[in-house]
């Protein structure tokens, strides 16, 4: 039984990119390139290979992608919007089995969410790059991130840490799927260390289907619980406002329309956050996290790190 052993790697000096490249050098299976621009002065993790790329130049762009076995696509906010679609095209032409494309989070599989959320439209455009193209795709959904959706502000999990404020979508009980960087790391890990083909369980189960994982199931209220274990804090100590799920995503879409980055998160994470269970996939579908063994993970150690982060002025924009 084949193993998969080249795996390529499109922004591997991002935070996500960077917990896979290191998950799969961490276990020793592997050879992890990373593509990178042309003087790009990102780090990267100890133990990748190097290739620089001209990502407007597509034959060069295909070039590099000869005799890789996987590819895992993760890209800037800010990248060309056809970016994806070209990159995707050209992994085809190279013979690349497999491309986990960019779009990492909610339920693919929920018609609700395709339909209704921005997110949704982004997944069908990203979908739409594999039309006519010789490759699979295995999507990874594992949730919002939860170092980044929690250390940014009020667009995304409702929270400012700095100002010791949060806003409740609802009544801030909804529980939803989220996962960790590192979740997300060890998840392809453990997939690329199963066969690629033959019995189950293999890479070839998820061949065109999403692979489902979570790090934790938590509502905003439980978050809020996890930065007073870890700050010392009790809600008199925070600001805390209520605003309607659907009043919210309304709000957003308007600041979306005009022209208003930050509204793409507004509407995003409160459409996920409806209480109808949308946001969670898990008792839906179940995960893969037991037959890929990744462990349970510990919520406030997992604040403790968000907390760092915003004390350190982390951004990613």
């Amino acid at each position: 039984m084949a193993y998969i052993e080249k795996v390529a790697i499109i922004g591997a000096g991002g935070r996500v990119g960077g917990a896979f490249a290191k998950e799969l050098l961490r276990s020793g299976k592997h050879t992890v390139t990373a593509m990178t621009r042309k003087g790009s002065k990102s780090v990267l993790p100890e133990g990748v290979q190097v290739a620089e790329v001209d990502y407007d130049d597509n034959s060069a762009l295909t070039s590099t992608l000869k005799g890789q076995q996987f590819l895992i696509i993760t890209l800037s906010v800010t990248a060309p919007g056809d970016l994806h679609g070209r990159i995707v095209k050209a992994a085809g032409e190279a013979g690349v089995p497999y491309v986990m494309p960019n779009m990492y989070g909610s339920d693919i599989q929920n018609p609700a969410i395709m339909n209704e959320s921005l997110n949704g439209k982004m997944y069908k455009e990203r979908f739409a790059d594999f039309e006519g193209v010789d490759t699979s795709w295995v999507a990874l959904v594992c949730g919002f991130w939860y170092e980044w959706s929690l250390a940014l502000k009020k667009p995304f999990f409702g929270f400012d840490i700095e100002d010791r404020s949060v806003t409740f979508y609802d009544d801030g009980k909804t529980r939803i799927d989220v996962s960790t960087w590192d979740q997300c790391g060890r998840a392809i890990a453990a997939l690329l260390s199963l066969p690629e083909s033959g019995a189950s369980p293999c890479v070839a189960d998820w061949k065109n289907k999403p692979l489902y994982i979570n790090s934790f199931k938590v509502s905003q209220r439980d978050m809020l619980d996890s930065l007073h274990r870890v700050l010392g804090t009790t809600d008199e100590n925070w600001t805390i406002d209520f605003e309607p799920t659907d009043q919210r995503v309304k709000r957003g879409l308007e600041d979306w329309k005009k022209g208003n980055r930050l509204g793409f998160a507004t509407a995003s994470y409160a459409r996920v956050m409806y209480p109808n269970g949308d946001g969670d996939f898990g008792s839906k579908w179940g995960t893969s996290n037991e037959l890929l063994g990744l462990p349970k993970e510990d919520l406030d150690e997992a604040t403790k790190r968000v907390v760092k982060m915003v004390e350190n002025g982390w951004s990613p924009f």
